[in-house]
């Protein structure tokens, strides 16, 4: 955990542009965005991959979806549609082993993704 750049961010040891937080969450712009809106939605918990969740985190994943509703209204993509994407380890096309989701719209976006 101490090399995880995503627990750096929640440190507070990297600066990130932060669009939403509270005590259990936190939501940044993605540095390499593939939409004109791409945020990660990032628990603030350590988990590595989504097979690393544990039955007391079912709250938590909800609540970041909930969290994604929010951002998607407050950014103004929910009536057009967005998308919410989580990899899970390398073939998967995960990247950073700290579980995130992106939430991406702001354009049509085609399926399937790649």
């Amino acid at each position: 955990m101490e090399e995880c750049i995503f627990c750096k961010i929640v440190a507070g040891e990297i600066n990130s542009n932060i669009v939403y937080e509270d005590d259990k969450v936190i939501a940044f712009k993605d540095i390499n965005p593939e939409a004109p809106i791409h945020h990660l939605i990032i628990p603030k918990k350590h988990i590595p991959t989504l097979l690393d969740l544990q039955e007391d985190d079912k709250e938590l994943i909800g609540h970041i979806y909930l969290v994604a509703s929010k951002i998607a209204q407050d950014e103004g993509i929910a009536e057009d549609g967005f998308r919410v994407v989580s990899n899970c380890n390398e073939a998967g096309g995960q990247s950073v082993y700290h579980i995130h989701y992106h939430l991406l719209g702001g354009r049509n976006l085609q399926w399937p993704p790649g």
